[in-house]
């Protein structure tokens, strides 16, 4: 891939199957010509949950007003960017709210004001997936007193569920110019068998009942659509992320948590083709492009923080294999 010479990152790793750039998101994507994405997906820093680092650029150094104005502007570009037609998925979750910051214990709408801001840009709200959580796992994490046991012992008025993730997925207004269709192949998750060997034991017994039973490809597609057409997805594997230490620095081990490459790989096989351009503009350890480049996508991504993208690009020098096929698009200058 040939590269631009005037897009401002101070580190790039840019091949036929990736291109990362450590900066500013809201100015690198400005290098992305308008309507060449097929796809995106991100998880945009959680409005006054964390701050990732100390740079005046983060948004999550932003609150309230400062971080939807910010975090506005970036939404916008993302619209630019997108092909017509096509997708850009967000993975947000609920906030917890606390007697120190709020003055009472519960929860915010963060899920709906993400929802209304990629709304008012003009997005259109395309679907939404619940992902289910461990709450043992989540109280281990949290320290939240509302999953404690002994809280509902106490005061049970107190106690709630944990905070499940979601997916929100948009669309860009207009007609898709090159449809992502065909049947799935594999099956990312957990607890289901589309072996050959369980297709032959499931034909062996539609035979028995007199029943003629799919072709094996047809019966692989329509048991994984009927799993990924779920609103609950209860069957993602909460451990399989990309190792993260090496991104650590030491105030924040208790922020980076990355999204689980079942998530990310679910999301990239339902609305992308082979070989699309998937971009994220919070790239953090790498796990969107990682996703994009095993499912024979093209990554893009952009991380501000130094210690992310050096992660990112040790999680990112094995992924895929390097292929013959058109280059990764062009960076043309800002639009």
């Amino acid at each position: 891939m040939k590269q631009v010479a005037h897009i401002k990152a101070v580190e790039q790793v840019v091949n036929d199957r990736f291109a990362i750039y450590q900066g500013d998101a809201c100015e690198l994507i400005r290098a992305i010509p308008t309507g060449s994405v097929h796809y995106g997906l991100h998880s945009p820093p959680f409005e006054g949950l964390y701050k990732f680092s100390n740079f005046d650029r983060d948004i999550s150094n932003n609150e309230g007003g400062a971080f939807w104005e910010h975090y506005a502007f970036l939404i916008q570009e993302l619209l630019r960017v997108t092909m017509p037609g096509r997708l850009h998925s967000v993975h947000v979750m609920q906030l917890p709210t606390s007697k120190i910051r709020h003055g009472h214990i519960g929860m915010r709408d963060f899920r709906g004001e993400v929802v209304r801001a990629y709304e008012d840009a003009g997005w259109i709200f395309h679907s939404e997936v619940c992902i289910w959580k461990d709450p043992v796992v989540a109280q281990q994490r949290t320290k939240s007193i509302r999953l404690l046991h002994k809280q509902v012992v106490k005061d049970s008025t107190v106690s709630g569920q944990a905070l499940a993730d979601y997916v929100l997925t948009f669309g860009k207004p207009g007609e898709n110019p090159e449809p992502v269709a065909g049947m799935f192949d594999s099956f990312v998750g957990a607890g289901l068998d589309v072996s050959r060997g369980a297709y032959d034991r499931h034909a062996a017994a539609m035979k028995d009942e007199g029943k003629t039973p799919w072709p094996f490809e047809m019966w692989v597609s329509v048991l994984v659509w009927q799993r990924y057409a779920s609103p609950v997805w209860m069957d993602i594997d909460q451990t399989r992320t990309l190792q993260y230490r090496g991104g650590r620095d030491e105030k924040d081990e208790q922020h980076i948590s990355p999204l689980q490459l079942d998530v990310i790989e679910r999301c990239i096989d339902l609305w992308s083709n082979p070989g699309d351009v998937v971009l994220t503009p919070f790239l953090g350890i790498g796990s969107e492009v990682f996703g994009a480049v095993e499912r024979g996508r093209r990554g893009v991504g952009f991380e501000l923080k130094p210690s992310y993208f050096a992660q990112a690009v040790r999680n990112l020098a094995d992924a895929g294999k390097a292929r013959d096929d058109a280059p990764l698009l062009s960076l043309a200058g800002a639009a």
